[in-house]
């Protein structure tokens, strides 16, 4: 019997055109975050804190799905850039605190420009767009662990 590798074509794949479609979004992003002086990944650690202001090491890297080893260079650039302060905190001093500093507040009326720009090139109705964010949130917060 003849064993079916149907299941080994590029086109039956999810991981592949997932890995296509975030490859073109990230270079579309690269030309607007440029004018930032950001990098994609500190430009989403940047979302987190225009948000929050003041951040824990532990709870933004639950918030951006990354490693802690990977976060350490990422926030050593962004405090060399002005854009936030890093300290112990005083009540645990095994935890880091992150904070926007003044430079980083006024990078955010820049940056919000990014988001409108991209928003009006997307390729999707407004309800193909909700859903497809919908399903990527809903893939995020699976267990991958099996």
């Amino acid at each position: 019997m003849k064993e079916d590798y149907s299941m080994l074509l590029l086109k039956n794949q999810v991981c592949f055109p997932t890995y296509a479609v975030a490859n073109k979004i990230l270079r579309r992003y690269q030309p607007l975050l440029k004018e930032l002086n950001l990098t994609y990944t500190q430009y989403v650690t940047m979302m987190v804190l225009w948000e929050k202001e003041t951040v824990n090491e532990k709870d933004l890297v639950s918030a951006l799905y990354l490693q802690a080893n990977t976060l350490t260079d990422l926030l050593k650039k962004l405090k060399e850039k002005g854009f936030v302060d890093i300290r112990k905190d005083n009540a645990d001093k095994r935890n880091i605190v992150i904070s926007l500093t003044e430079e980083g507040r006024r990078l955010k009326e820049k940056a919000v420009q990014v988001p409108k720009t991209l928003a009006e090139e997307h390729w999707l109705t407004d309800e193909e767009f909700m859903q497809f964010k919908s399903l990527l949130y809903k893939l995020l917060k699976g267990d991958w662990s099996k």
